[in-house]
């Protein structure tokens, strides 16, 4: 695959990273309702977000209402979805603008051409950004995930009609983090290292030109 094909590659990867990250922020289903074991099948589904909480009937109606507070270092159980919301926020800054840098950096676009070393390193940068993005996605979503496996686990504490699992969210926060990263590396491939050698082969070979013509 050629550096513009690779890049073009890349940037695309990476983009769908940045629309799943921000479809898994905005979801309310990070973690649902269990009914797992003993728990009693109700007639209400719970769902939590991080920015929203919600209850869907068995008629089909879904109510939605934003936590209390969204700053909250503390939820439910101990959750503290504070950290994640962070990370969440962060990650999607670093896409938004690793797509802005990567399309400026790109091949295929005719931004800064005439420096075809700089426009590289461009990209290069566009694709750190989108991997520390995809970083941030998989750090907020485990963390997630961890305190979720922890709360089903305290029989003692929780009880068994009032515990969560994991939420289809969570699997596209995951998804996410993988595309952004895979799109990153592909990005990162674009250093101009083979530029470099050349431009150092043609020095060391001229002063053996030198030579044959004295």
């Amino acid at each position: 695959m050629g550096g513009g094909a690779r890049e073009l590659a890349g940037y695309l990867v990476a983009l769908a990273g940045w629309v799943s990250a921000l479809a898994a922020a905005v979801l309310p289903q990070w973690r649902q309702s269990s009914y797992a074991g003993d728990a009693i099948i109700t007639a209400v589904g719970l769902h939590e977000g991080l920015w929203m909480s919600c209850a869907a009937q068995s008629t089909g109606q879904v109510q939605c209402r934003l936590h209390d507070s969204l700053l909250s270092l503390e939820g439910g159980y101990g959750m503290s979805p504070a950290t994640c919301r962070a990370l969440m926020v962060i990650s999607l800054l670093l896409g938004f603008f690793g797509i802005i840098v990567s399309v400026v950096g790109m091949k295929c676009t005719k931004v800064g051409e005439e420096d075809p070393v700089t426009k590289s390193r461009i990209a290069v940068a566009g694709g750190v950004l989108f991997v520390l993005s995809g970083l941030c996605t998989l750090a907020a979503v485990s963390l997630y995930a961890t305190q979720v496996t922890s709360e089903f686990f305290r029989e003692s504490i929780i009880p068994i009609n009032a515990r969560y699992e994991f939420g289809s969210a969570l699997f596209v926060g995951w998804g996410a983090s993988s595309l952004s990263m895979l799109g990153g590396s592909l990005l990162c491939c674009s250093c101009p290292a083979k530029e470099r050698r050349g431009q150092q082969y043609h020095r060391q070979s001229q002063p053996s030109t030198a030579r044959d013509y004295v």
